[in-house]
């Protein structure tokens, strides 16, 4: 015995000349149909076929309503005259119909879709555009990730102005869209609006639609950068002659820049200084970093190795790993909790006997030592306390200097143990005030930098 059919057919997404003669005909001869809504402005002249509107009222969400509707329809059609039930939606059965895609996934009835004009033909009629051109559409409510470029995207479903509202925090502010009211109808409007606007349109209904022209995002923006990168290496005899081993200092000096750039732009947010050149230095500077990684993701593809692909994928995964406090359920009590998990699943996915393994020992040495107090900790040894400071302190004026400074070629094989529980003494203040000293002496090293050029330009010849 074949299965029960449900037909769904759908509604002009404007008024009733955009529904198919087909459609028209079909509605006319069913003998058990139902609307999945009245609100839509191609339902007015269906007279009394029931909808389902009063069970959006009852609903405890869509997905539960959904459900119902679909489980409604199989009963109906199973018990028709015809074994058939017409089902009619909005616009076209196979766009953005939850219900449709449930149908077809039951297996007690067959679910037969009509041709029908679409919210997605209206709009791009409306914008002009061709859908081959990368359209896609996506819904409004189907999640809360930022929306990923590239466009042009028709976003569905921005019927209310808090939906608009969350649409709006998925997309930078700045992004400009175009708001699709009442497709097809004689009130038909395109409002055209930064992102971060859109909360503003307050006539956002079941016909209004976002439409996104261009949404420039990460995902883009960084395989235009692997596309330069493979440019470069095929056509620039410098980019091609580099390996690996060559870049490696290329990539500690755009780190520090990087650094020196960042510590910058603090120092002028603290101080109230404008920060408009320090943000395009900051941009500027990690432009030149992500740049090498992308080098050396590249040698890495070129040798079958890694990918920039791999590379991001891999550091996502330690990164869930690491936070099951974020992505498990695991409890903290705070940041610190969180550094001493860190710790101790790194050792243990590592394989490692020891936490200082790993350790980059070509770290400066006031950070290297910090790094080490940090690790003491983990292991219950004793760490730096609030007495520190008296140490340095005390340390400082045990130290015996000479009436003479040293020559420039004097020794350090030989010194004074002082001098070691002074810098000792001092770093772990440091840590236990959270100070990181290596970003106070780079900004006194600029200060002094400062001073010689001062003193340069003053004793110049005029």
């Amino acid at each position: 015995m074949t299965r029960p059919v449900v037909r769904v057919v759908g509604l002009g997404p404007g008024d009733q000349d955009l529904t198919t003669a087909r459609t028209t005909r079909l509605i006319g001869a069913a003998s058990v149909s139902r609307l999945r809504t009245r609100r839509h402005p191609g339902a007015a002249h269906l007279g009394d076929i029931a909808s389902y509107d009063e069970w959006y009222e009852d609903a405890t969400s869509f997905d539960d309503l959904y459900e119902r509707i679909a489980e409604d329809l199989a009963g109906l059609a199973s018990t028709s005259p015809t074994r058939e039930v017409l089902y009619i939606v909005p616009g076209s059965p196979v766009v953005a119909e939850r219900t449709v895609e449930l149908l077809r996934a039951r297996e007690d009835v067959e679910t037969v879709c009509e041709p029908a004009v679409s919210v997605v033909d209206l709009a791009c009629a409306a914008m002009s555009r061709d859908p081959m051109d990368g359209l896609r559409v996506v819904d409004a409510l189907g999640s809360a990730e930022p929306l990923r470029g590239p466009g042009p995207l028709l976003v569905l479903q921005c019927y209310a102005p808090e939906v608009l509202a969350g649409l709006a925090a998925r997309l930078p502010a700045p992004t400009p869209v175009t708001v699709l009211h009442h497709l097809g109808l004689v009130d038909q409007r395109l409002v055209s609006v930064p992102a971060g606007e859109l909360v503003g349109f307050a006539d956002a209904d079941e016909l209004t639609s976002v439409w996104v022209d261009e949404l420039r995002t990460p995902g883009a923006a960084i395989d235009d950068l692997v596309d330069l990168m493979r440019r470069l290496r095929h056509d620039c005899p410098w980019d091609q002659e580099q390996s690996h081993a060559s870049l490696t200092r290329h990539l500690l000096e755009e780190a520090y820049e990087a650094l020196d750039a960042l510590e910058v732009l603090v120092r002028r947010e603290a101080d109230g200084s404008p920060v408009d050149t320090a943000v395009a230095h900051v941009e500027e500077e990690l432009g030149d970093l992500l740049f090498q990684i992308v080098f050396h993701a590249e040698l890495g593809a070129e040798e079958g190795r890694f990918d920039l692909a791999t590379i991001a994928d891999r550091v996502g995964t330690k990164l869930v790993g690491r936070h099951p406090h974020v992505f498990g359920d695991l409890a903290v009590s705070g940041s610190d909790e969180v550094a001493s998990n860190w710790e101790t699943l790194k050792r243990d996915e590592k394989g490692r006997a020891s936490v200082t393994e790993g350790i980059a020992w070509q770290l400066p040495a006031l950070t290297l030592y910090t790094k080490l107090v940090r690790k003491a900790v983990l292991v219950d040894l004793e760490g730096p306390g609030a007495s520190s400071l008296v140490d340095a302190v005390a340390a400082l004026r045990s130290i015996e200097l000479s009436a003479t400074p040293a020559p420039d070629a004097a020794s350090t094989a030989d010194v004074d143990p002082a001098w070691g529980d002074a810098m000792v003494a001092v770093v772990r203040a440091a840590r236990w005030a959270g100070v990181d000293l290596e970003g106070v002496v780079r900004e006194r090293s600029a200060r002094l930098r400062d001073a010689i050029v001062a003193a340069e330009t003053s004793s110049s010849p005029t």
